[in-house]
């Protein structure tokens, strides 16, 4: 037995076992503790061998005055007097698990709870003044754990699950077994107040979190190497089961949007592979990004579309049953994975039923007898290591560049790289599981390809083909000779013969084509055009991402006229479909997010007929004292108009300052960051710093917002450097907040004499800060921009005109 001495402060910043406030109704301040291990901080807790692979049980005793509540991951068993002012709370032991699933909390939060149909108690935490707004989170989680007991096929093992919001976080959410902790705006919701969006964000959150409690906490990674095997999975988890327990939200209708976000950051040369070695502590939190989360999720998403979706769930269990307990690896998986397609081989029909070939994936289709046979995946040979390693242990992803001559259709591929001044990677091979349809017919087809090229036949001449049906694959097509001009027309003509997805993705890769100068960019200005017609959220949502960061680019350059006539541009492209947002809260889940962006574009953009019903509104909340409850999808746009006059902004403030406006926080911090006044901006970020009026914890939102400003951009970036020191001691060099400044703050730069200044001052700094990998990302990024700008600018402005 070893019996170690230890003592340590309550950690300042959100890691380790840490001090936290909040402010009852009465103003008054109150204290908690609650504990981030997650991943090397238990160490700062409570002396241990820190790594994922020393799983131990856990026996915690914790001692607190008697006024506060103690939680831990498992249920308490007794509570011993030792003092008048002193109690001593025992937890049962916990399972065999990793240091950083560990938790406690001591608190004053009151709970309510309820029992799954497996006869689990879920509670969800708060501070004893929201309590009323956790019904819905208790009720998501409820559904939610039910869903991934059955879908797993393998009991939650433990008697309860609790789920508490934490004042100060720094991250979304943790997945601590038996008590998830949860930043406040991600658990709590008043369906009289929240936005539609923020019931997404919270459904998803909780559905992340539980899933971990199978993926990461059931079966952990062997190392942090293979972080994506937890953050990947829980977030392709999220997809599955909130699609099938609140289907009301559509999460289909965004969830791939998240796959071009990884895609930004995967086109660079400084991304890395979704299994990456890494050692020290600002590394393995390096981990914690895009890479690992949303591209995790997209290739898993992708394999799952290609092996059909019982056989993947096949291969999950089969990894889940096996593993349980123990740490895995990488190739675990897709051992188990190639195990599942091989038993459901064995179990298929022999006889060939109408029904054995209409199963929708081919799966198992006996008589292949599609042309060129020879191709066609041989689905009992599915070699899913192979396939996979292909995605996990290279950076990047492909671009399938397409020519169809007659009946032929010739692929070819290559590693899609931003700044196409560097060397084409020729070692880059992927298995690419492509499939596609055509004017002729919709109905799915498949191919895996393995080589560089190859090249099909079909049945009969068609008028377009489009590749990356729905968007399930993670990788870019481009369609060589007229093979654009054929989709485009498409569109003009009639956009609703594709998917809503397959809208989306055309938008993104013909812009992405732009970058590597494969089309002119008034190609793709030509595809927008349809835009007009558009009313469905992702190509929409898709068009305003392409076509929002120029204008930036633009306005960052003070290059007014043409910034002008491209914002008048976008502005009319939706002004039909602005034109009809209700200013209330009608429609369905997708159509509120859309109208909350919509009208707040239309509003930050200047579009009047927006601006005065805002204004209006404005004026009217204004004259009541914020009593008029204004409908929750038009409170941002609202907010913004009002934010900018100074009366309009001080009220504004009174408000955030209030116990009442918890939830409408962020909304007001972003319209107050819209002001054009250079010392209210500068304030608002000094105080996120101090950590009273604004938490620290929303401190990188609030760069954000003041950098995409036109009028506090440069703001921004002098405070990044003044404070960088301050950033980290408050962040931790490597993590996701850290790397969310960097990017926010630089991301629209476009100038050779901003590219030195960046350079210049990361240079200054320590070996450690200047190596980060987002500082890398941020220097590829404005050389990016630079090279857009000085190819693209000219034939942008002969379009426009």
């Amino acid at each position: 037995t070893v019996s170690v001495r230890y003592a340590a402060n309550l950690s300042e910043a959100f890691h380790g076992f840490y001090k936290s406030t909040y402010r009852t109704q009465d103003g008054e301040l109150r204290v908690l503790a609650s504990t981030q291990f997650e991943p090397t901080a238990a160490r700062m807790a409570f002396p241990c061998f820190d790594e994922p692979a020393f799983k131990a049980r856990f026996s915690i005793k914790i001692r607190r005055e008697p006024k506060h509540l103690a939680l831990s991951n498992m249920p308490l068993v007794k509570t011993v007097n030792i003092s008048p002012s002193l109690v001593e709370d025992h937890f049962d032991t916990s399972v065999k698990m990793s240091t950083y699933l560990v938790a406690f909390i001591v608190s004053d939060f009151k709970s309510i709870s309820k029992i799954t149909s497996h006869g689990i108690k879920i509670s969800v935490y708060t501070a004893p003044d929201k309590i009323h707004q956790a019904d819905y989170a208790l009720d998501a989680a409820v559904k939610l754990l039910d869903f991934y007991e059955d879908y797993f096929s393998i009991p939650y093992p433990l008697p309860k699950q609790d789920l508490a919001a934490i004042p100060d976080f720094q991250s979304g959410a943790m997945e601590n077994w038996g008590l998830t902790t949860y930043r406040e705006s991600v658990l709590l919701y008043d369906p009289a107040k929240s936005p539609a969006s923020s019931k997404l964000s919270i459904t998803m959150t909780i559905a992340h979190e539980l899933a971990h409690q199978w993926f990461g906490n059931l079966v952990t990674m062997e190392w942090w190497n293979d972080l994506w095997l937890n953050e990947g999975f829980a977030k392709f988890m999220e997809f599955v089961s909130v699609s099938v327990t609140h289907p009301e939200l559509r999460v289909e209708d965004y969830f791939l949007g998240k796959c071009f976000d990884a895609m930004e950051v995967d086109a660079l040369n400084s991304s890395h592979p979704v299994s990456t070695p890494v050692e020290d502590p600002s590394e393995i939190l390096e981990m914690f990004d895009d890479v690992s989360y949303e591209k995790g999720s997209c290739i898993l998403n992708m394999l799952r579309d290609y092996m059909t979706a019982d056989v993947f769930k096949a291969g999950l269990k089969q990894y889940l049953q096996r593993y349980s307990y123990k740490n895995a690896k990488n190739e675990d998986l897709w051992n188990s994975m190639t195990k599942a397609t091989r038993l459901f081989f064995q179990i298929c029909p022999t006889v060939d039923t109408d029904e054995s070939i209409l199963q929708g994936d081919n799966f198992c289709r006996r008589n292949q007898e599609s042309f060129s046979n020879g191709h066609w995946t041989k689905r009992e040979a599915v070699d899913v290591r192979a396939m996979m390693n292909t995605w996990t242990l290279q950076k990047g992803f492909p671009l399938v560049t397409v020519t169809v001559r007659g009946k032929n259709v010739h692929l070819q591929q290559e590693r899609y790289r931003k700044g196409v001044d560097s060397p084409s990677s020729t070692e880059y091979l992927w298995h690419i599981p492509l499939t596609y349809i055509t004017s002729k017919s919709d109905i799915v087809q498949r191919f895996l390809m393995t080589t560089k090229t190859d090249v099909f036949i079909l049945p009969e001449e068609v008028e377009w083909i489009k590749f990356n049906v729905g968007m399930n694959g993670y990788y870019i097509v481009h369609y060589e000779d007229d093979g654009w001009d054929r989709l485009i027309n498409l569109l003009k003509e009639n956009h609703m013969v594709i998917s809503s997805n397959d809208r989306a993705s055309l938008i993104n890769n013909i812009f992405q084509l732009v970058r590597i100068k494969k089309l002119p960019i008034s190609k793709a200005f030509d595809l927008t055009l349809y835009l007009k017609h558009e009313t469905e959220i992702m190509p929409v949502f898709q068009g305003m991402q392409e076509l929002i960061p120029i204008y930036k680019l633009m306005e960052r350059r003070d290059m007014d006229d043409t910034a002008n006539q491209l914002k008048e541009y976008i502005v009319n492209l939706f002004k039909d479909l602005i034109d009809k947002q209700s200013w209330n809260d009608d429609g369905s889940v997708p159509e509120r997010m859309l109208k909350h962006s919509l009208l707040l574009f239309a509003c930050v953009r200047g579009y009047q007929p927006c601006v005065d019903k805002a204004q209006e509104y404005f004026v009217k909340w204004q004259k009541s004292n914020a009593t008029l409850s204004l409908p929750t999808d038009v409170k941002t746009a609202v907010y913004t108009v009002g934010a900018q006059t100074p009366e309009g902004w001080d009220f504004l403030l009174s408000k955030y300052r209030l116990h009442s406006f918890n939830l409408d926080k962020n909304q007001i911090a972003l319209a107050l960051s819209r002001s054009r006044n250079n010392s209210k901006l500068q304030w608002l970020m000094d105080q996120g710093l101090r950590g009273d009026i604004i938490k620290t914890q929303d401190l990188p939102y609030i760069i954000a917002f003041v950098a995409r400003n036109p009028s506090g951009y440069h703001l921004a970036w002098t405070f990044l450097k003044n404070k960088w020191e301050n950033l980290v001691e408050k962040f931790e060099l490597g993590s996701q907040s850290l790397a969310t400044i960097v990017s926010e703050v630089t991301n629209q730069y476009s100038m050779r004499s901003q590219l030195t200044e960046v350079k210049e001052f990361f240079d200054s700094l320590d070996k450690k800060s200047s190596q980060l990998r987002c500082v890398q990302q941020a220097i590829e990024t404005i050389e990016d921009n630079i090279q857009w700008m000085d190819r693209n600018f000219e034939e942008l402005k002969t379009w426009l005109q």
